[in-house]
């Protein structure tokens, strides 16, 4: 005991032995500056000045513009580049659809079966103005049991993170025709999508993959597990991006299109709902549009 406490007392000796660090000119050997220094001074000096340049990096890394120069960050010009393409393209569209209706309207001029008092460019920008006071804002039926089935589940839940189905917004995992429906009586409890050979199959909604494997009958199948027990199934797929137990994004690539499988007649999606293990129509939960 008497030799640790020996040893503790000369580490403590060390640390505070004050030691005299002098700058002298080198020609004359005149002394310029001296600073009375000890060990556990010089350690704290160092450890201090480490921890303020690590807080100043980590400020001007997230609340200033360098950051953007940063591999990883985006560039708030390119956001707002972007932003602003969306709405002149949003613009340009709307602009060459009302050409494209008065060139039609002069053709049918020209062919006789539009009479020339008729047409007006005027009337066209006009049909484009919708009136609020007609259109009919009501909700469904279905939308209303929804809200009241939402309503009764959610009454009763303490919790702070009892949430609503009705915000929980589904994405399109494809865009294209349909081409056969969801029909009970068929048995057909998906809808077919018509889509381009090895085009991008997304996500419908955060979710952890359950099930990501080939079958011969329907091609590379990928299964999702999403909140509110909702499940959604990919199928026909070329290829797949995930593998299960993976967690993906909303919107995430999942697979590629095409045509895998015996039961197919071309590159499409062949996609189910289910909900609480039921299957349901995604039309009723997608915009499809």
């Amino acid at each position: 005991m008497s030799q640790t406490k020996e040893n503790k007392k000369k580490f403590s000796k060390k640390l505070l032995h004050k030691y005299r660090l002098v700058v002298l000119n080198e020609d004359t050997f005149e002394e310029r500056l001296s600073f009375k220094l000890t060990r556990l001074n010089l350690f704290v000096a160092i450890t201090s000045s480490a921890i303020l340049l690590i807080a100043l990096t980590t400020f001007i890394i997230a609340f200033t513009g360098l950051r953007e120069y940063i591999p990883g960050y985006s560039s708030t010009k390119l956001k707002r580049q972007a932003t602003e393409l969306t709405y002149k393209t949003d613009s340009l569209q709307t602009a060459l659809m009302l050409n494209n209706q008065y060139f039609e309207s002069i053709r049918k001029v020209l062919t006789g079966d539009l009479d020339i008092g008729d047409l007006n460019r005027d009337s066209l920008l006009n049909t484009q103005q919708i009136d609020s006071e007609y259109i009919d804002l009501s909700p469904s039926r279905a939308d209303s049991l929804l809200r009241e089935e939402v309503a009764l589940e959610d009454k009763y839940n303490v919790l702070q993170t009892a949430g609503s189905n009705i915000e929980f917004a589904l994405f399109p995992p494809v865009k294209g025709p349909i081409t056969e429906d969801y029909n009970v009586k068929t048995r057909h409890y998906a809808i077919d999508i018509v889509v381009a050979k090895n085009a991008p199959v997304k996500s419908v909604a955060d979710g952890r993959v359950i099930f990501a494997e080939w079958s011969a009958g329907t091609g590379y199948v990928i299964i999702i597990e999403h909140n509110y027990g909702l499940l959604s199934v990919y199928k026909h797929n070329s290829s797949l991006t995930k593998e299960q137990g993976d967690f993906v994004k909303s919107g995430e690539v999942i697979a590629a299109a095409g045509s895998a499988g015996e039961l197919t007649t071309g590159p499409h999606l062949h996609f189910e709902l289910w909900n609480e293990g039921n299957p349901v129509n995604p039309k009723d939960y997608i915009d499809f549009d």
